[in-house]
């Protein structure tokens, strides 16, 4: 069978059916069976004895690709999409919409907000652009400029962020008091309380200088001029025994072992009467006219002895001591000499004994340490006409 149809469209847009014809292969084609129906745009129903049938136009629809309604901005069609220049609802992209449209946001959070991610305008926010964004950024004054009070990273001007601020001496980035730089930001100097590692000994911020620690921030020490309070008595910063202030830091007195110049005569350290230096360090005697001693009479170069080296190793010393002795074997006439022929010798003869523990040589030839002469004859020496004691 074979069907064939013609129809036309009046300008209600109603599609009028205008014959229908249909054929039975196995005729010869001259028999047909013919129905023919038509419509018009004042119908509504279908008539089932005409066969006419009418169809209403469709409804417009947002993405029918046509700006017919009111509600529609644009109708792309399939075009349409959230993030094109028009919406899926047919409205035409905006900033502030909620929808970023792509290649022209970088986002869309749909606010005004200036401190959140997304600012007016549809940018992400990031520093520099001059707005703070609330709990990333401490600060944000849109410049690049670093040593104001705030960083070019957005945070807070502050002491040791390793930028150096107005108000700030130095900043080096760390939290180490004891270098250059302070915890407060400030140059390390003499007086601030911290002590300069490699460079101060001490500081206790004041300027006195007669607690331990002085004013240029060295421990108080024997010698340095200064008085310690309650440790030294006098410091005259120099090495001598025989003034005021010995070396040790301690007042010159009568009894210590030390001839203070220009007052005592004598000082035998103790403080006993009848030993030839009585307990007001004046001398008890002299050597003219005593029958224990008697005037050198020559010259040696080296036979002058300390008996005792760990009290005295020099002519002075021994003297004061009266450790001082001249002679043995080798030495010329029976021990009677000194080293520059004066002062006065023991009329006794003495036996050498602890020659290695203790003896010293003194001056002359030869200073060191005494060897090999236990068993030799020696006699007590005196420097001077007021030294002379009993023995």
């Amino acid at each position: 069978m074979t069907a064939t149809s013609t129809g036309t469209t009046t300008s209600t847009g109603t599609t009028t059916i205008s014959s229908i014809t249909a054929s039975d292969p196995t005729t010869d084609g001259t028999a047909s069976d013919s129905t023919t129906s038509t419509s018009s745009s004042s119908e509504s129903d279908s008539d089932s004895e005409t066969g006419t049938t009418t169809v209403d136009p469709p409804e417009p629809v947002c993405g029918d690709g046509e700006v017919n309604q009111a509600s529609e901005e644009c109708d792309e069609g399939e075009a349409n999409a959230d993030n094109a220049a028009c919406t899926s609802e047919c409205k035409a992209a905006s900033c502030g919409d909620g929808l970023v449209q792509e290649g022209v946001e970088a986002c869309d959070d749909g606010n005004d907000l200036e401190t959140d991610a997304c600012l007016p305008g549809c940018v992400l926010a990031s520093c520099g652009d001059g707005y703070v964004q609330e709990g990333v950024e401490a600060c944000d004054d849109g410049n690049d400029v670093d040593d104001d009070a705030c960083s070019n990273v957005c945070a807070a001007a502050a002491c040791g962020d390793g930028v150096l601020q107005e108000g700030e001496e130095c900043d080096d980035g760390n939290d180490v008091s004891t270098d250059a730089c302070t915890n407060q930001c400030l140059n390390a100097k003499c007086g601030d309380m911290v002590v300069q590692e490699g460079v101060e000994e001490c500081d206790d911020a004041n300027d006195v200088e007669t607690d331990e620690c002085t004013s240029a921030c060295v421990l108080a020490a024997c010698g340095d001029g200064l008085v310690y309070e309650g440790a030294e008595e006098c410091d005259d910063a120099n090495d001598v025994d025989t003034d005021e202030c010995t070396s040790a830091c301690v007042l010159a007195t009568c009894g210590d072992g030390f001839v203070y110049e220009g007052v005592e005569e004598c000082d035998d350290g103790n403080v006993d009467d009848g030993d030839g230096c009585s307990a007001t360090c004046e001398s008890e005697g002299s050597c003219l006219n005593n029958e224990q001693w008697q005037a050198v009479n020559c010259t040696t170069t080296k036979w002058v002895w300390s008996s005792d080296r760990n009290q005295a190793q020099t002519l002075v010393e021994a003297n004061a001591k009266k450790l001082l002795r001249s002679g043995c074997t080798h030495a010329p006439a029976a021990s009677t000499c000194s080293l520059d022929g004066t002062g006065w010798v023991s009329t006794v003869e003495f036996t050498m004994s602890g020659c290695n523990a203790s003896w010293y040589h003194i001056g002359g030839s030869y200073t060191g340490n005494c060897g090999g002469h236990d068993g030799d004859k020696v006699r007590y020496l005196a420097l001077g006409v007021n030294d002379c004691y009993d023995y």
